[in-house]
């Protein structure tokens, strides 16, 4: 007797299961939450009463940020000291010129190339001049005349420092900035202008008689 042999039935095909994504990568909360720590003009002070800060780290304070001082190249060097000793013979009595030391604002302490505070000098001995003690500050830009243009100008109109020159020393021009909006949205300065080598720069300081300035003389 022999036995009929039935063939196997063939397993069910079944679809391919679709691939699982992965789950989508959720930063920690803390991470996520990661923000430059903003610095009060108080707290940089004490940091520098305290030696935290020294000459030596070449920092300043711009708009709550502890940043590095750009560079400076040999004709930067030379433009500051000629401007220091030529800029005083147009300071009029009942202003100081200041040069490299701290501007004290809202939520930066620059130190600008050059300042015309209101008073003597000796009014600064116990604090920095704010805002309102100033009227004209100047930046001497080379390499960092973009920075100038965009970054320290919109904290000097913010604080509403009335005039604002930077002495290009790449264009050879002196830009002229006035009419600051302040404390807005996005502050800036609503007039410029440009003075060649050849032109008279305006020098206009509250309380004092006009003057003006030889562009040729700023500008090496």
């Amino acid at each position: 007797m022999s036995a009929t042999l039935t063939p196997p039935i063939p397993a069910p095909v079944l679809p391919a299961p679709h691939p699982t994504p992965p789950p989508a990568a959720v930063p920690p909360a803390a991470a996520s939450a990661r923000q430059p720590y903003q610095f009060t003009v108080a707290q940089y002070q004490q940091m520098i009463a305290a030696d935290v800060l020294t000459a030596d780290d070449k920092a300043e304070l711009l708009e709550g940020t502890v940043v590095q001082k750009m560079a400076r190249n040999p004709p930067h060097h030379a433009a500051i000291s000629i401007l220091n000793e030529y800029l005083r013979a147009f300071l009029p009595p009942g202003w100081c010129l200041r040069s490299q030391l701290g501007l004290a604002l809202t939520d930066s302490q620059p130190e600008p190339d050059f300042l015309f505070a209101r008073g003597r000098c000796r009014d600064y001995i116990p604090r920095h001049p704010t805002a309102g003690d100033a009227a004209l500050v100047i930046e001497v830009a080379d390499s960092s005349r973009l920075y100038d243009r965009r970054d320290k100008a919109r904290m000097y109109a913010r604080a509403a420092i009335p005039v604002y020159w930077i002495v290009n020393l790449v264009d050879r021009r002196v830009e002229v900035l006035t009419d600051p909006s302040g404390p807005t949205a996005m502050p800036a300065y609503t007039t410029a202008a440009a003075y060649a080598a050849g032109a008279d720069v305006p020098l206009l300081l509250p309380g004092a008689p006009p003057a003006v300035v030889p562009a040729a003389e700023l500008l090496l």
